[in-house]
């Protein structure tokens, strides 16, 4: 019989779940897909596989229902694409192909498929919501953040390279330059912006909620495409940035054209920044805001949604703490490029608060107010893609997602051979870590164009065989010849052209950035 327990809480049988993205899918929750890699940074191998056949037993995208496009891509396209990719790790027995092909690649392309209505607009720059079956509602808002403009191209720009089609990474590229176009002349972006007619509706510039993961997407995506671009234009916003809204290594919001303070508040969504610093080398600056933010922790057992700076105390109606991720990533980072050993104590002390004070019967729940710890009736998914995956890379150093290189798992492919494993990992903004290597897998488009050439020169040169045997009026019917040598000149130039384009087995792409690329922690270091 339901009823509560001892804290006052439901139990299993009548919890609700709430999920940030609008999307729910019939007969399992969607915390299946965001949670799946987690299963296997854990070393649940047995539960990892059972879930992936419990989504392709049950997932269904064509169902009438209003999704997040911004949600549906970092949480489903993403969590989707991660586990497909660590699928031959857990012990998924994969098809011929992969990772070219597979059914959790197939999902994930569904799924993206069904967002790209959003983004046939006259700026390029996608609605916030679409619905699944018929596209984007007539009536939908226009207005759209920026976070939800600018976070595709990690996910887009890998499935585009393990289909061979295009169009996901033109669509989000196109999404991001359209916003370097808008920002302003002091080289702020606000956040939120009609995507009908570019105009800013929103002009708040921060590094916090509706934009945080824009700024995260050009370092990252700059880091998994090796785009000198992409670089440059966050290293552009981060002197804007670093301008106009730090002040004592905390980070105010500013109104992007005057660069004026107009909230004076720490954000809990930012405290992702100092993990974003370390990506580009920057560690004393990302260690000292670290630390500030270290500071709330300790005051109230976890990050309050919003912190007003001056008054050192929370915000009214945003005292809740969602188990958010940010500052556990961050400190991952560092601990990661630095070995600092405070970094270890945040760790231990984001454990023993969340246990102490969210754990129910049926999970770990909201927090929803810091000051008295009064808990909410939910529990995000985002705590299990993201805070208990950090959280336990954070102790775990041998872990297969810090790998060094030292092993690897080679893969014959339809399209070569291909390297796969070896670390550098990036992580999407909902953790779901992405094998960089896997990118050149699947190289579908060239090898499709050198395809029809071989046999373009095959059917030329039977052709002209058979034109001379027809002159010669030898006697007997004709049979092509078989075996190596019957074209030798062909041979020759499709060898070479084997040769060429088959990298050797330790070869890895080449590197166009004047920087250098680390393995543990600093990745972008100045040459100069």
């Amino acid at each position: 019989m339901a009823g509560k327990n001892a804290r006052g809480h439901r139990r299993c049988d009548e919890l609700t779940t709430r999920e940030l993205t609008s999307v729910h899918f019939p007969s399992f929750s969607l915390t299946l897909i965001d949670a799946l890699d987690t299963l296997l940074i854990l070393g649940n191998v047995s539960e990892f596989q059972r879930v992936v056949e419990v989504l392709q037993d049950n997932l269904d995208f064509d169902i009438d229902v209003n999704a997040s496009v911004f949600e549906t891509n970092i949480r489903v396209v993403g969590g989707l694409l991660s586990a497909h990719l660590l699928s031959k790790k857990a012990g998924v027995e994969v098809e011929a192909g992969w990772p070219c092909s597979g059914p959790l690649l197939r999902m994930a392309e569904e799924a993206a498929r069904k967002l790209l209505p959003a983004f046939q607009t006259p700026t390029s720059m996608p609605y916030g919501t679409v619905n699944l079956l018929h596209g984007v509602n007539p009536g939908e808002t226009p207005v759209t953040c920026t976070a939800g403009i600018g976070t595709f191209i990690v996910e887009f720009a890998t499935l585009s390279s393990l289909t061979g089609d295009p169009v996901f990474e033109d669509v989000a590229r196109a999404a991001l330059m359209r916003l370097w176009e808008s920002r302003s002349d002091i080289g702020l972006v606000g956040n939120h912006i009609d995507v009908l007619t570019g105009k800013w509706v929103a002009q708040d510039a921060g590094i916090g909620a509706g934009v945080d993961s824009y700024f995260e997407y050009l370092v990252k995506g700059a880091i998994l495409l090796q785009d000198k671009k992409l670089m440059a234009m966050f290293l552009e916003y981060n002197k804007a940035i670093r301008n106009y809204t730090r002040f004592d290594d905390w980070y105010l919001w500013v109104q992007m054209y005057k660069g004026t303070v107009s909230m004076p508040v720490f954000q809990s969504l930012e405290a992702y920044w100092p993990g974003l610093q370390s990506l580009i080398g920057d560690i004393d600056n990302a260690m000292k805001t670290f630390l500030n933010y270290y500071t709330v922790w300790k005051q109230f057992g976890g990050l309050p949604e919003f912190y007003n700076i001056p008054q050192g105390y929370t915000v009214e109606k945003r005292e809740g703490y969602p188990l958010r991720p940010e500052l556990i990533e961050s400190a991952m980072y560092l601990y990661r490029a630095t070995g600092d050993p405070t970094l270890l104590e945040l760790g231990r002390d984001a454990v023993e608060s969340i246990e102490k004070i969210s754990k129910v019967d049926c999970g770990f729940a909201t927090i929803k107010d810091l000051r008295d710890h009064k808990l909410d009736n939910r529990m995000e998914s985002f705590f299990l893609a993201e805070t208990v995956k950090y959280l336990y890379l954070l102790f775990d150093p041998t872990n297969f997602i810090h790998n060094n290189g030292s092993t690897f798992d080679a893969v014959i492919t339809p399209y070569g051979e291909c390297i796969l494993g070896a670390g550098g990992y990036i992580f999407n903004t909902e953790a779901h870590p992405i094998d960089p290597a896997a990118l050149h897998c699947c190289r579908r488009l060239k090898e499709e164009q050198w395809e029809v050439e071989d046999l373009m020169r095959e059917f030329y040169s039977l052709k002209r065989n058979r034109s001379r045997l027809k002159k010669t009026k030898s006697s007997g019917p004709w049979e092509p010849p078989a075996g190596p040598g019957t074209f030798p000149a062909l041979e020759r130039q499709a060898g070479a052209r084997e040769k060429k384009r088959r990298a050797p087995l330790l070869s890895c792409p080449s590197q166009p950035f004047t920087s250098k690329l680390a393995l543990l922690g600093q990745v972008f270091l100045d040459s100069s």
